[in-house]
């Protein structure tokens, strides 16, 4: 299996915030393009100290960083993509205070860069459709004790998981547990046809009538596979997802909890090409 690159690596690829620039403006507009004010087809070329490019033939000027998450930032853009690289070769994702650390800069800034690179990763990562065997399962994720004890009333944020076998997994915040609330996520995102192993949960049990043939096991009774019925890789996905927020993060509020699931999501969808997230997220923008 390849490996990702290294540290080294890294900086020999993109030692400037110029050689990064050069990088975003050939992957979103190539070497040559038509000039979409005079519509000339040439090249553009680098204005000095600024971090635009110019037309060769009217001197219209083009922002490579326009409409990415570097847009309108002042943190050099070497630095936004050593966290893209960080993001990208960690297991269990990046917390801001290491951001911090790493970059040399605010905390305050370290936290929105990584926020805007976890909303990068989940448009980058997309939703398409499930099919073949899915597994689909709801847990409650992050959150505190409302006291700040370790008493009291745990204030957790219920996730809706679907995962196809040997394939890509998708989650949604839900509100509840109830056929209502879980089947027009089931209806949008898994192909009709498709297999669907679930738990004993009585909000799946009339699954079938959908049109999805539809397997339990009894997590009660300690049932946890029947032949190809199991739940035991979105269990797997949800084991993952918590033991990093733990670790990592400690705490992670129902406001941002769809930030890091994209997040979650995107490396979890990579892992049988892990070395390829980085160049995924160099070539996107």
């Amino acid at each position: 299996m390849a490996k990702a690159p290294t540290v080294q690596q890294f900086f020999q690829r993109f030692p400037t915030d110029d050689a990064c620039l050069d990088h975003l403006m050939k992957v979103r507009y190539g070497e040559s393009l038509d000039c979409p004010k005079c519509g000339k087809h040439g090249k553009f070329h680098r204005l000095h100290k600024r971090p635009v490019y110019s037309c060769q033939w009217c001197g219209h000027q083009i922002s490579p960083m326009e409409g990415t998450p570097f847009e309108r930032s002042r943190t050099p853009l070497q630095k936004w993509f050593y966290a893209m690289y960080l993001f990208t070769t960690s297991r269990h994702g990046v917390p801001a205070k290491e951001l911090q650390r790493q970059l040399g800069v605010t905390y305050k800034t370290a936290w929105r860069m990584g926020h805007e690179l976890r909303k990068h990763m989940a448009i980058v990562d997309g939703d398409p459709p499930l099919g073949g065997h899915v597994e689909i399962d709801e847990t409650l994720v992050g959150g505190r004790n409302k006291l700040g004890t370790g008493k009291g009333p745990l204030n957790k944020t219920m996730v809706f998981g679907m995962v196809e076998r040997d394939g890509d997994v998708m989650t949604r915040i839900v509100s509840g547990a109830s056929n209502k609330i879980l089947y027009p996520h089931v209806l949008a995102n898994i192909e009709r046809g498709s297999t669907i192993s679930s738990d004993e949960w009585r909000g799946y049990v009339s699954i079938a009538r959908l049109g999805y043939p539809h397997g339990t096991v009894n997590h009660a009774m300690k049932e946890y596979a029947r032949g190809k019925v199991h739940t035991n890789t979105i269990e797997g996905f949800w084991s993952m997802l918590k033991r990093s927020i733990r670790g990592t993060h400690i705490h992670v509020s129902r406001r941002h909890l769809s930030k890091y699931l994209g997040e979650f999501e995107f490396r979890w969808n990579s892992r049988h090409a892990p070395e390829m997230m980085f160049a995924r997220l160099l070539m996107s923008f």
